[in-house]
């Protein structure tokens, strides 16, 4: 297997196009945009966080989403209208509830692993992306939150992260623009923070001086395979043509799941709306009064990111809505006052809303190696850890690529 398509621009796209042409493959990238990183991976919060990695699927979760369900500044919104798509989803979130424990374990040490990667690959290819390794505060408001945030410090454990539990007071020493009152916190100083868009941006000119042949503004139209090879039939809004390859990497975000039907595979992402607002620091004291320090804050799932001197990123919400892209002012809204509440230095004046759609599968882990064919595989699914696990599910992928026949039995036993 030599020549490979790889379908999708975002940063799964990208740093499986760059792990696959730095092992010898000859590359092709499909992108429906101009640019790499233009969807879910233009504007996200910022984190690249193993202590993030606590999966969704658990009791306190669901309670929380019915509670939340009449509000729409809830950090979590489902729209009640029933399809069968997302019914099939939440029946399966709901069976992987007993694999909680071992999917956040598992999460934090691909999320460990993957941070040598992509310091490395920024290093050797130049390339500037605000880069901060400060650690991320988590913020607790009550004993509950914080009691909880215990449990899973020991399942982060598991995977190998340390993180510390720390009073109010040290609390202020890691972040002294911080207001409120607090509980505690745990910190992860391993943990860091950067601009997502820079960084696939940079990662996208290093691939195509390794010679991938990027096809951007090509909409894919279909795709197939067989035992034997693979062909993406794609549009550049003038003409159709048809590629032929020995093999196929579906990396399309939220677009693969109708990819994999194609391909005689189910793959059951939703896409899940997340908000983000980048609050341009404009004056002096704005610029003082915001933290340098990463935040994540675990009651109203809100996490901030200091991009360079003059940006300040604040990300949160999940809305169950399907493929809507649509920013709502009502969800917004609630961004833009935890930044006043939180931070009432720092002026609002200068708010720059966003939506992306996480893609993500219904245990919350990301689908990566091999297909029903040995011609086609995914790498996909990451929901709100893309950027934080895209490099070992790069390397994984491009494992699976350079071995099929091993990846096709481990594929199997799985």
């Amino acid at each position: 297997m030599k020549r490979i398509a790889v379908v999708g621009g975002g940063i799964t796209g990208i740093t499986t196009a760059y792990t696959l042409a730095k092992r010898g493959f000859e590359v092709t990238l499909f992108e429906k945009h101009r640019y790499a990183a233009m969807e879910t991976s233009f504007a996200n919060g910022g984190q690249l966080s193993a202590s993030n990695a606590e999966v969704w699927n658990n009791w306190q979760t669901i309670i929380k989403g019915l509670r939340w369900m009449m509000r729409n500044d809830a950090p979590l919104l489902v729209n009640p209208k029933p399809t069968w798509h997302k019914m099939s989803w939440f029946a399966e979130f709901m069976a992987a509830i007993p694999q909680y424990e071992a999917n956040t374990t598992e999460t934090a040490r691909l999320a460990i692993a993957a941070r040598e990667h992509l310091f490395e690959w920024a290093k050797n290819e130049g390339i500037d992306f605000d880069l901060e390794r400060r650690g991320i505060l988590h913020i607790y408001r009550n004993k509950s939150g914080f009691d909880h945030a215990a449990n899973v410090s020991r399942l982060l454990a598991a995977g190998g992260l340390e993180r510390r539990a720390v009073t109010p007071d040290e609390m202020r020493a890691i972040e002294p623009t911080l207001a409120g009152t607090y509980y505690g916190g745990f910190f992860t100083e391993s943990d860091s923070t950067g601009d997502i868009h820079k960084f696939t941006h940079g990662l996208a000119t290093a691939i195509e001086r390794l010679g991938v042949n990027t096809l951007y503004g090509y909409d894919v139209n279909d795709v197939g395979a067989d035992q034997n090879g693979a062909w993406v039939t794609a549009s550049d809004g003038e003409s159709e043509q048809r590629h032929s390859f020995d093999g196929m990497v579906i990396c399309a975000g939220v677009g693969s799941r109708p990819l994999a039907a194609k391909l005689g595979d189910r793959v059951n992402i939703y896409p899940v709306k997340g908000y983000s607002i980048t609050v341009h620091l404009d004056d002096e004291s704005s610029q003082q009064s915001a933290p340098t320090v990463s935040l994540l804050d675990d009651e109203t799932k809100i996490v901030t990111s200091r991009l360079g001197g003059d940006r300040f990123r604040v990300a949160g919400t999940a809305e169950f809505n399907g493929y809507n892209r649509d920013i709502r002012a009502d969800r917004v809204r609630p961004l833009v006052s935890w930044v006043e509440q939180c931070f009432p230095g720092v002026s609002t004046r200068r708010v720059v809303p966003w939506a992306g759609l996480r893609p993500m599968l219904p245990n919350m882990m990301p689908r990566v190696g091999p297909g029903r064919l040995p011609t086609v595989f995914y790498n996909t699914g990451h929901g709100h850890l893309g950027w934080t696990l895209s490099a070992i599910t790069a390397e994984m992928l491009a494992d699976a690529v350079e071995n099929p026949a091993s990846a096709q039995a481990m594929g199997a036993a799985h």
